[in-house]
Order: structure tokens, then sequence, then C-alpha cells
């Protein structure tokens, strides 16, 4: 098990202030991580680094509940990959969130999903990112199998 794993250089790299104050919006009763149009599923935990040398240097913070961005795995410079767990595009300090077993769960269905869906648009990941139609086409077959892709309804109650 590697808790801190190789990252790629994605379109979109996820920061400390994605999921910090002041970057916070409510939803309901609740605060949130401000949302991603290209979200691909949710995530909550605070990011917590962990020793890698000697010395006692954990670091844990509270973060908001968050999206997973499609272009967080999606390479900047390389066509037909996707990443699939805790590999996305994200900061040292995001990664402590985004690299905990259920939102990297959630990252390795979106990619699966995404995968199939390029397969049979015969378009590669990039393409379905930019173009608004198929983007919300494979956002809604995310939704229909179960994937939240945001906080509204979560936060409702």
């Amino acid at each position: 098990y590697i808790r801190e794993s190789r990252r790629i250089r994605a379109e979109l790299t996820i920061r400390e202030q994605d999921v910090r104050e002041p970057a916070a919006q409510r939803v309901g009763r609740h605060e949130v991580a401000p949302p991603f149009a290209d979200s691909v599923g949710v995530g909550s935990y605070g990011m917590d680094l962990h020793p890698t040398t000697g010395g006692d240097n954990y670091f844990h913070v509270g973060a908001y509940p968050y999206q997973i961005p499609l272009g967080a795995l999606i390479p900047r410079r390389m066509e037909n990959l996707v990443a699939g767990c805790k590999n996305l595009g994200t900061t040292h300090l995001s990664n402590g969130a985004y690299r905990l077993h259920p939102t990297e769960w959630n990252i390795g269905e979106s990619a699966g999903a995404m995968v199939a869906f390029c397969l049979e648009k015969q378009e590669p990941p990039r393409r379905i990112r930019q173009n608004e139609p198929l983007l919300h086409e494979f956002q809604a077959r995310l939704v229909k199998a179960g994937v939240e892709l945001d906080w509204t309804r979560l936060a409702q109650t």
C-alpha cells in the first residue's frame, strides 16, 4: 500500500483552496466545496498527511465535502488515458483528502465508466470533457447508475 502515489499532470489540478476556506458554499444547512461543472463523483474527508521521513510531521486539517472533477482524471499530454485511483491531478495537500478509499473507489468507478463511454462514442476522454452535450450525457449515465455528482441532495438531509 502506497499512501502517496504518483499523480498525473492533469487538465485540472485540485488545490487545497478548492476544498478549504474560503471556498465553501452553503447548500441547505451545510457548507460544501465549490462545484466543478465536470463532476464525476463526490468525496468527504479532511486533508491529512503522514510522516514520510523521521520525526513528527503529521498534518490534519478539515476540508469541505467536495466533488471529483473529470478534468483531474485526464492527463494534459496523453490521449486515451484516464487516472483510475489516487493518481489523479491533485497537489500534495489536496491529495490528503482525495486519496481515501471511498473517494478513490468513486474515481475508479467513474474512470471505468468513462472508458466504456469513450469506446461507445469513439471519442477520447478529453473530447468528452470539452463537449458539453457529451459531458452531460456521461454525467446522466453516472447518476442513473447511482453515482452522486454533487452534495445538493445529500446536504438537504
